[in-house]
C-alpha cells in the first residue's frame, strides 16, 4: 500500500485511478502523461536509434517521436511512420519528406492522393512544385 499523491489516503501500488480522487495511477510519485513511448540507449548523433512514441504529456499535447527511425503519431526522422510527419523517407498521412508515401504530402519524389513534387510523383492529385510556382 502507499499513499495517494493528490489525496493521501492509502491506496494500492496496482490501482489505475484513486477512487477517492480520481488521479490517474495515484500510487507513483509523479504523473509523467499516458500512453506507451520506447527509446533505445543506442544513439547516433544525439538521436536514439529508434524512438516509438504514442504518448501523451499530462496536459494533453503529444509526445512526438524523434530520432533515426521514428514511429508515432507525430514523428520527425530519417526513415518516418506517423500520422504527421518529416523525414528522408516517410509513410504518413501527413508529410514533408525527401521520399514519401502519403495521402497528403510534399516531396521531392511522392506517391500521393494528394501531393506536391520536385521530381517525381504519382496519384490522384499531385503536381510538380515548381509548375505550381510558375502558374502563380
Amino acid at each position: 500500500m502507499k499513499e495517494c499523491r493528490e489525496y493521501n489516503q492509502s491506496i494500492s501500488e496496482q490501482a489505475i485511478m484513486c477512487p477517492n480522487c480520481g488521479a490517474p495511477y495515484p500510487a507513483k510519485d509523479k504523473r509523467d502523461g499516458w500512453g506507451f513511448e520506447y527509446k533505445t540507449k543506442t544513439k547516433f548523433m544525439g538521436l536514439p536509434l529508434l524512438h516509438i512514441s504514442f504518448k501523451f504529456r499530462p496536459n494533453g499535447t503529444p509526445v512526438p517521436s524523434r530520432g533515426l527511425i521514428s514511429i508515432g503519431q507525430f514523428g520527425i526522422g530519417i526513415i518516418n511512420i506517423s500520422q504527421f510527419g518529416v523525414g528522408i523517407v516517410s509513410i504518413s498521412q501527413f508529410t514533408i519528406a525527401g521520399f514519401a508515401l502519403t495521402q497528403i504530402g510534399i516531396a521531392y519524389s511522392l506517391i500521393a492522393q494528394i501531393g506536391s513534387y520536385i521530381d517525381t510523383g504519382y496519384g490522384q492529385v499531385v503536381k510538380n512544385i515548381i509548375e505550381l510556382i510558375k502558374t502563380l
